[in-house]
């Protein structure tokens, strides 16, 4: 399995002046993703996409000897499928901006993958979103619930050819770890309370 960070994104709902990804939480945000997809010892490669949105994230994550795959910073679905149809494998996707994402949460995450559906997506309640005092405006209604993407997916790039046609298959996760995002400065304002 392959581990994807997406890094490319401008961070414009930030208003900050330098980069979302490079923001401190112990080390810059980036780095904590990318720890965890490597403490959770489930991925042969990890592979950060980045584009020229985010150069300072791109030095970084080249300084840690990160391998990168550049995109055209176009938008997280397009910038995604990109990655997808150049390989065959099965792929972990997370966000960069997930602050408490560790390896645990990950191998548990990992244990959901089944190779028959092509795209999984790792949800967390509404209400437990509104319980860290966060917000999101990607939500869902999966089990009766209002739900919201943390941006994490499970993938079998192996069924990646348009992405209009894949049925989306859902997991929820309630738990801080997926679903502390920083999407605003009162979420990283938040993230000191964590």
């Amino acid at each position: 399995m392959i581990g994807v960070v997406m890094a490319g994104g401008k961070g414009s709902r930030m208003h900050l002046d330098k980069e979302k990804m490079l923001l401190e939480h112990k080390k810059p945000i980036i780095l904590n993703v990318v720890d965890a997809l490597k403490a959770s010892n489930c991925f042969s490669r990890i592979v950060a996409i980045t584009s020229n949105n985010s150069p300072e994230t791109r030095k970084l994550l080249l300084k840690h000897q990160i391998e990168l795959f550049d995109s055209s910073g176009s938008g997280y679905v397009q910038d995604l499928n990109l990655f997808l149809q150049s390989v065959s494998d099965s792929v972990f996707v997370t966000s960069g901006d997930l602050p408490l994402l560790d390896g645990e949460i990950i191998k548990n995450i990992v244990k959901q993958y089944d190779s028959d559906n092509t795209w999984t997506s790792i949800l967390v309640t509404k209400n437990f979103l509104k319980s860290l005092k966060i917000s999101s405006k990607y939500e869902v209604v999966f089990d009766n619930q209002q739900c919201c993407y943390t941006g994490i997916s499970l993938v079998n790039a192996q069924g990646i050819s348009n992405l209009a046609e894949i049925r989306e298959n859902y997991v929820i996760f309630d738990d801080r770890r997926v679903g502390f995002n920083l999407n605003t400065k009162e979420d990283y304002d938040l993230l000191g309370s964590a």
